[in-house]
């Protein structure tokens, strides 16, 4: 098992430095710069070519990018050039709280619903919770999260007065982002819930353990439920990261001073290095939970675990 995590952490430092490459000769081609262009212009080209110089944009673009993955390697992820003097790990530490907040809130709120909504639809299969599990689902993946944090400010923020509309003044801030966001996770979960406990209802030992004379709540607790819950642990992944990725509009929406908001706010900006830094950040968290998710598959079910110890 210890071989093969090492062997997973390989892989994810190749992936790591392959989107770093990509991404760092991408954002060279971005249109603009990220100077003030009627302020660089009237600089003398001394003065010019000495602001070049301290952020190392006047050496050629491989040099450049030898520079930053050694200064990389190091931990260094440069200076920012928007946040004047300030080191690019520290502004993305410093707008992590907000979006880690929504982020958490919102996996929570979409599993807790989308697993109570997608057991019930198996167990009152064909009834009206389960035809309205199944329209929520539909509806969940088909509008966008900004479209359903738009309809929240409006209703519950503007027109009912219950929750802030924008701003980050306090927790009951982060309420409507982190609902709008788990619109989608809680579909997903539904959705994959249902399916997947439909087909483990009608296997062989479900009719044996109703036989023995266990209640429908045991039955469905400790036999359905707990040989369902893989497929949703293998979802969870994906819907972690799109939440973390989706809050990039939503909390534009909210004004919410979260990652998100810096890094759209950083592309204006043309800030190479904190585009940099978050989009390692997105990929190396990316890659994590695939990791985690995939060792839980070894704690959920013994068979994976034997077939990975026997890989190793």
């Amino acid at each position: 098992m210890l071989k093969y995590v090492l062997k997973r952490l390989g892989y994810i430092l190749v992936t790591l430095w392959v989107i770093v490459t990509c991404t760092f000769f991408m954002m060279k081609n971005l249109p603009g710069t990220p100077f003030d262009a009627e302020r660089f212009s009237i600089m003398t080209p001394q003065q010019q070519e000495r602001v070049l110089e301290m952020y190392g944009l006047n050496d050629s673009l491989p040099m450049q990018y030898v520079k930053y993955i050694k200064n990389m390697l190091k931990g260094d992820l440069g200076t920012s050039f928007t946040y004047v003097n300030q080191d690019v790990s520290k502004v993305i530490t410093g707008r992590l709280g907000p979006s880690a907040l929504i982020g958490i809130q919102a996996v929570l709120i979409g599993l807790a619903i989308g697993l109570i909504l997608g057991i019930l639809a198996a167990w009152k299969h064909n009834s009206g919770i389960d035809y309205f599990t199944m329209i929520l689902a539909v509806l969940g993946v088909s509008v966008p999260n900004f479209v359903a944090a738009a309809l929240l400010q409006y209703y519950i923020g503007l027109k009912w007065g219950a929750l802030p509309v924008g701003f980050w003044t306090g927790w009951n801030c982060s309420v409507l982002p982190s609902i709008a966001l788990s619109f989608s996770a809680t579909a997903m979960v539904a959705r994959f819930m249902r399916t997947e406990m439909l087909d483990v209802l009608d296997q062989d030992y479900i009719v044996t353990a109703r036989a023995k004379g266990l209640s429908q709540m045991k039955v469905l607790m400790r036999h359905a439920v707990r040989n369902s819950i893989l497929p949703v642990v293998t979802i969870l992944g994906p819907i972690v990261v799109n939440l973390m990725t989706g809050s990039l509009a939503v909390e534009n929406i909210f004004s919410i001073p979260g990652i998100g908001s810096l890094f759209v706010d950083c592309i204006k900006a043309n800030d190479y290095p904190v585009i940099m830094g978050i989009t390692i950040f997105y990929a190396a968290f990316y890659m994590l939970i695939v990791l985690l998710v995939d060792l839980a598959y070894s704690l959920i079910d013994p068979r994976i675990r034997l077939a990975k110890g026997k890989e190793s």
